[in-house]
């Protein structure tokens, strides 16, 4: 899918943002509009198809992370938040929101750029059909991740991944019984250069397990391994019989 075929909307109050933004990624071939708050958001949602949305978190009216909170429960939509809040707090709790990425104002653009183009490559790349020559069904006791549908089921029940959740449990379940560090992980799901303090895996290793894990203080599934990284295990004797 190429760059010109992709919609994104950036919602942001401060006019000089909105229009930095449409300039710039509209020059790199994204197709870009831009909206001042939520109820313009929804508006403009009801009449178009979205990519992904740049978020920023502090909106007159409804704030960003219950907007972000909205979105991933009635569109499951990428996101990648704004905030003039750098507090490393604010950054989790915006992660944990299931935004796919965030970035605190002030930004280098081109930083963005890079960004949205992870997030859209791997929404893109988990929407596509996978390999007839590859194994398209990942199953760990009662879980069955289908790598051609993007869907994790248990017992043939849907449960709603993030295309970072997506990328991350393919991750693990290609590589499990090995331990993998989190500098590791960041280069295959981020793409792009990153924070040594960058805690977006812990976040989102966090979600998965509350997700996949009868109890997500025990991990039976995706352990840490202290000091090194994660391990995930396809075993589960609690679900074996």
């Amino acid at each position: 899918m190429s760059n010109l075929q992709q919609q994104l909307l950036v919602v942001d109050d401060e006019p000089k943002i909105r229009q930095l933004l449409k300039k710039y990624l509209s020059q790199e071939g994204y197709l870009v509009d831009a909206v001042n708050d939520a109820s313009e958001m929804d508006q403009y949602l009801l009449n178009h198809t979205v990519d992904l949305v740049i978020l920023d978190l502090m909106l007159p009216g409804e704030d960003g992370l219950s907007i972000g909170r909205r979105l991933r429960h009635q569109q499951n939509m990428p996101i990648i938040i704004l905030s003039a809040r750098s507090e490393e707090l604010d950054k989790i709790i915006g992660l944990e929101m299931g935004a796919d990425d965030y970035l605190s104002k002030p930004f280098n653009p081109r930083e963005l750029l890079a960004r949205i183009r992870s997030v859209l490559r791997r929404s893109v790349q988990g929407n596509l059909p996978a390999a007839k020559t590859a194994d398209t069904l990942l199953k760990f006791g009662p879980y069955c991740l289908n790598l051609e549908r993007h869907e994790l089921t248990r017992k043939q029940k849907i449960i709603q991944l993030t295309s970072g959740e997506f990328s991350l449990l393919k991750i693990f379940l290609e590589h499990s019984d090995r331990v993998l560090d989190r500098d590791t992980l960041l280069e295959i799901t981020k793409g792009y250069t990153h924070s040594s303090i960058d805690r977006s895996i812990d976040v989102c290793v966090g979600r998965l397990r509350r997700k996949i894990e009868s109890d997500p203080t025990k991990p039976v599934y995706l352990r840490t391994i202290r000091g090194v990284g994660y391990l995930f295990s396809k075993a589960d004797t609690q679900h074996s019989s």
